[in-house]
């Protein structure tokens, strides 16, 4: 799940990127074109819920690809098999 906030102030668009609850984990990082595909770069943090997230603040306007990356060894993107894909607003609130 993904959540977006257009901050007009900033002119950045803050992202958080929820791993799905269906996926097991014992660490989850997010990989995308926002790090360089770095695969330690943005660790996600597991809430007292027990589930995964990692707020990002992006440029607005863009496409970004993105994984998850569980374990150290396991790929997802909550959605099939290919990368995910977030699109940032621009100008505009979206939630």
């Amino acid at each position: 799940m993904l959540e977006k906030q257009y901050n007009e102030a900033r002119q950045t668009c803050t992202v958080t990127f929820t791993l799905p609850e269906a996926i097991q984990a014992e660490r989850a990082c997010l990989v995308g074109e926002f790090n360089d595909w770095d695969a330690a770069a943005t660790p996600m943090t597991r809430g007292e819920d027990g589930i995964y997230r990692a707020t990002l603040d992006l440029e607005p306007g863009r496409e970004y690809q993105f994984r998850y990356l569980v374990d150290g060894e396991r790929w997802h993107n909550g959605f099939g098999e290919d990368n995910g894909v977030v699109v940032t607003p621009g100008g505009e609130s979206v939630a």
